[in-house]
């Protein structure tokens, strides 16, 4: 298991070993992890993990049973919701259906001391920023799934918050309508400078999104990097299984041989970059090799894998292929040759290669 993310003099938002329990159930087990001001980070796993416990803690709707919370140097672990320079939106967008679309942005103003002029220019600001403008009058019911999601999230920076919490929030959109929305999203938060913190079950979605991407897994942080550190340089299987397809080889560790190093498998011998995890184990090791099938080419080169093509399905900017392998098991490939159908040659044999720096050895 990687080690959590450094905290740093420099950190905005500081957690300091926290840890939430249920009953006997240990939700979020000595979390420690830093956030910068500015920063746009994702909190990613599967349900049950205890990401949305984590942001709960954060928010003050949970209190932990151990452990530090600070924002800025400020103590913030048993300070309740509303007087934490903090703000949530939650999945349901939770507008007020009654209300217009002004009124449901000048509730989120009330308690500042604001005069009414000040409360409609400060909505009005809102509403260019999240591009509904024109909108005021609305009530919820007349917006698109999009619009309810921008007004939500219009009313969740309408006090300005240091920090603001997303829980799955574009989780009610349909596939096209979410991944613009992402990109809404994610210029906003670049436009206000505004540190935000997202959980989300969707690997492609915090891809997106965050500078960072934190993995959870039973209410630890197994892993925290950018998304291309997290795609081609997982830290276990768990990794590099919910950041996208991967084919994963077992094996025993070989020689070094320079910065890579050997794995004998079952279809030969190859040479790939062992993980930190990995990389002063003894030879005869257990482990298994993670090979992204993007990163599988046709023919022969560095290493070569040879099987039988079983599938081959065009999918327009790619081919999709299935090979057998001699011992039964079927590997992955989506690399495709400019102008090949990829359907020629089911049930004929065929050659994969990758390059050592493609391959990317893990525990077993």
């Amino acid at each position: 298991m990687q080690a959590p993310s450094p905290i740093t003099a420099a950190s905005l938002l500081r957690i300091e070993r926290v840890t939430k329990t249920f009953g006997t159930h240990r939700a979020v087990d000595e979390v420690s992890l830093d956030l910068a001001a500015g920063e746009f980070l994702c909190l990613l796993g599967p349900s049950g993990c205890g990401k949305s416990t984590l942001l709960r803690v954060l928010a003050g709707f949970e209190t932990p049973d151990s452990g530090a919370i600070t924002l800025d140097g400020e103590d913030l672990t048993r300070l309740p919701p509303h007087r934490r320079p903090v703000n949530m939106m939650f999945q349901s967008y939770a507008l007020f259906p009654h209300m217009s679309v002004a009124r449901n942005l000048a509730y989120g103003l009330q308690g500042l001391g604001l005069d009414r002029g000040q409360i409609a220019e400060r909505a009005q600001k809102l509403l260019r920023l999240v591009k509904l403008d024109g909108f005021e009058d609305r009530r919820p019911d007349k917006l698109s799934g999009g619009q309810r999601q921008r007004v939500a999230l219009a009313r969740a920076l309408a006090r300005e918050p240091r920090l603001l919490l997303l829980d799955e929030p574009l989780g009610a959109l349909d596939r096209a309508l979410r991944e613009e929305t992402q990109a809404e999203l994610r210029a906003i938060q670049r436009r206000l400078g505004t540190s935000f913190v997202v959980v989300t079950h969707d690997p492609e979605e915090a891809m997106a999104l965050a500078d960072r991407i934190v993995v959870m897994d039973r209410g630890r942080i197994v892993q925290v990097g950018p998304a291309r550190e997290l795609y081609e340089r997982p830290a276990n299987r768990f990794v590099a299984g919910l950041l996208g397809d991967v084919n994963l080889i077992a094996g025993t560790l070989g020689p070094e041989e320079g910065e890579v190093r050997g794995v004998h498998t079952a279809f030969g011998h190859f040479s790939a970059l062992p993980s930190s995890a990995v990389s002063e184990a003894s030879e005869g090791a257990k482990v298994v090799l993670a090979l992204r099938p993007e990163r599988l080419q046709l023919g022969t080169g560095e290493n070569t894998l040879s099987g039988t093509l079983v599938d081959a399905a065009y999918l327009g900017d790619r081919v999709r292929r299935q090979i057998r392998m001699a011992d039964g098991a079927v590997l992955r490939a989506s690399a495709s040759l400019p102008g090949d159908p990829g359907d020629s040659g089911i049930g004929q044999p065929i050659s994969l290669a990758f390059a050592a720096q493609a391959g990317w050895i893990l525990p077993a």
